[in-house]
């Protein structure tokens, strides 16, 4: 099995490290690669678009051929998980802000995202969450977290917090708002390899 993780800019060896963890305790023999060019998506079972900038980061993957390549591959049914800055990516729709700085999206789960929910960086905060599929709270760290305003019927909440929903999933597509990559918990990126099937 082979996991792409986007390595263009963001939380990146947090991730490779987290998945190879979770790969490792689930029995699953996985290659985990860094994706920084087109030609590597299509190669992989399964994908994640990491935190970071997310203007950067839609223009980046746009500029690199990446953008189309992710869009066909979910298509066919490859899983992905965007956490925070990849969650707003992932939406069909976005905030003013969003509509402003005219940010690339991917426009592949039907949901509307509030890029900057929870304020800037020192805003940033840690909180015990419900998780649907885990049997106990999951400690989220939410750094400049977007949230979901909005979804349609097909799209299945996982989490909310304080009134605003910080996870969900649409068939091969989870979303977070939080970094699952900055702790020591890897039972989210073990609900993300069973969607591998």
């Amino acid at each position: 099995m082979r996991i792409g993780i986007i390595a263009i800019q963001g939380n990146i060896e947090e991730h490779v490290n987290a998945m190879s963890k979770a790969a490792r305790r689930a029995g699953i023999e996985a290659e985990i690669v860094k994706i920084k060019h087109k030609g590597i998506v299509q190669t992989c079972d399964a994908l994640v678009l990491p935190g970071g900038e997310s203007t950067t980061l839609g223009r980046l993957m746009k500029r690199e051929g990446i953008a189309d390549e992710i869009q066909k591959v979910v298509l066919a049914g490859v899983p992905v998980m965007g956490t925070c800055a990849g969650l707003v990516l992932l939406a069909r729709h976005g905030d003013k802000q969003v509509e402003r700085t005219k940010q690339p999206l991917l426009e592949l789960m039907d949901i509307r995202v509030n890029r900057n929910a929870f304020g800037r960086q020192r805003e940033s905060f840690e909180c015990l969450l419900d998780f649907k599929g885990l049997d106990s709270p999951f400690n989220a760290v939410f750094i400049r977290a977007p949230c979901i305003t909005e979804y349609d019927r097909d799209v299945e909440v996982l989490s909310e917090y304080d009134g605003h929903i910080v996870a969900a999933r649409q068939k091969n597509l989870l979303a977070l708002a939080f970094h699952p990559e900055l702790t020591d918990d890897l039972r989210i990126h073990r609900y993300f390899l069973k969607m591998l099937g």
